[in-house]
């Protein structure tokens, strides 16, 4: 069952939507930012952060849940999509020169940057160019997206790759659902895990550029801060 709202409606929705997001992203940064502050070398100062990162990633992956299943309710209950204000010009070279010629009005950012409590709006990757980003979980599953199109055989081949399974044979990409924390589902009956952050999410697509390939000066990211600020100047 759906129900259509008002426009106004509509933008505070997208607007709470967003910030839920936002918060489980920020909630994931705020895990690394207190994990690199502890002082390593001191044991009782490690044991308890271990500690503290167990009792958290528990807790961070219940809410993770309850968001996703909110988000998806609110989404089908009011037609507001999150996605709906991507622009994409993987299909039409005249988009996607407007998008790049838009994007590259802001500072373009590499995969050498610390993201914590930052979040992206756009990215241009092998010179096609998306925007109206919202999350770096959304832009993580568009760039496998890429990947796959690029070399399905390879993409195909990630659940197996051992670069992609940890020391204790977690892995970051599998066939099956419920291998993952949170899965989402890439292409080709492949699910990506996406619990993670921002910077979680940039050392992921490092891994991912060298396994296909591709320079990491390929891909070019941009930030809402920066496009936010442009706004601010140009007093929009």
């Amino acid at each position: 069952m759906t129900h259509r709202i008002t426009p106004d409606a509509a933008d505070r929705t997208r607007a709470i939507l967003e910030d839920l997001e936002a918060v489980r992203e920020n909630l994931l940064a705020l895990s690394d930012d207190i994990w690199r502050s502890i002082d390593h070398n001191d044991p009782d100062a490690l044991n308890e952060g271990v500690e503290f990162k167990r009792a958290f990633n528990a807790k961070s992956a219940a809410f993770d849940t309850a968001a996703t299943a909110l988000s998806a309710l609110v989404q089908q209950y009011t037609r507001v999509n999150l996605d709906a204000g991507e622009s994409t010009g993987t299909a039409d070279r005249t988009t996607n020169d407007r998008i790049i010629a838009e994007l590259n009005r802001e500072e373009p950012h590499a995969l050498d940057e610390d993201f914590t409590f930052k979040r992206p709006h756009g990215f241009i990757l092998d010179g096609q160019a998306t925007s109206g980003l919202t999350t770096w979980r959304r832009m993580f599953e568009l760039i496998c997206l890429h990947l796959y199109t690029r070399d399905t055989a390879k993409f195909v081949a990630l659940p197996t790759n051992a670069d992609y399974i940890s020391s204790r044979g977690n892995p970051n990409f599998s066939t099956k659902e419920a291998d993952l924390r949170s899965a989402t589902l890439i292409a080709g009956g492949v699910f990506a895990e996406v619990n993670m952050s921002a910077n979680m999410i940039r050392d992921q697509l490092l891994r991912l550029l060298a396994t296909f390939g591709i320079p990491a000066a390929n891909l070019r990211i941009y930030l809402r801060q920066d496009r936010d600020a442009g706004r601010a100047t140009d007093g929009h």
